[in-house]
């Protein structure tokens, strides 16, 4: 794999990381209460406000499209670790959700971007780094698709016939959202 890549998508992870551990420091993983279906309507609503900014040319929110690209990293790191470990079932007159170790999350944070690191590795190579060649519109949509099949996914219970299952659009869509976050640093030093 490219060097300039691997130091690059390094960092995009790192700023992300740095979010999601300092925001579980201000709020834990009250996270766990999500369902799947919740998170991908979150990761959609990030998106969306991404594609609407990228098509009306202006905000009148301050906050830019970085912030957005590192939620959907973060809240797709998020949706892995419910798919592995389960969404938390409440029992009745349960009032406030167990914290899961600050170590045990941040483990599991860095394997599942390790996997689509790999991941990522493995398809630059077949396709000689084509994302370098594509608008950050074009990742902003690819994302918004992979999400819409995740809804219709869900809508069916998990089950396919023939396509990949969630995580695996979940680790495109982690990869997409560096991709957009490497090209918005490039442009900021351009």
């Amino acid at each position: 794999m490219n060097s300039k890549t691997t130091t690059e998508y390094a960092s995009a992870v790192n700023k992300s990381k740095d979010i999601f551990l300092k925001k579980m420091q201000d709020y834990g993983t009250a996270w766990r209460i999500l369902r799947a279906k919740s998170i991908t309507d979150q990761i959609f609503i990030k998106a969306q406000r991404i594609r609407s900014v990228e098509q009306k040319g202006k905000q009148r929110v301050e906050e830019g499209v970085e912030p957005e690209f590192i939620g959907i990293v973060n809240y797709s790191v998020i949706a892995l670790i419910q798919l592995k470990i389960g969404e938390l079932v409440l029992d009745e007159g349960m009032t406030e959700v167990p914290d899961l170790p600050e170590n045990e999350v941040e483990g599991m944070y860095n394997n599942f971007i390790r996997d689509a690191q790999g991941l990522m590795a493995d398809k630059n190579h077949d396709y000689d780094e084509a994302w370098r060649d594509m608008r950050i519109s074009s990742l902003t949509d690819l994302i918004l698709m992979k999400l819409l099949r995740i809804k219709q996914i869900e809508d069916n219970q998990g089950k396919t016939l023939i396509s990949e299952g969630i995580d695996a659009n979940y680790y495109d869509i982690i990869n997409y959202a560096i991709f957009a976050l490497i090209k918005l640093e490039g442009r900021e030093n351009t």
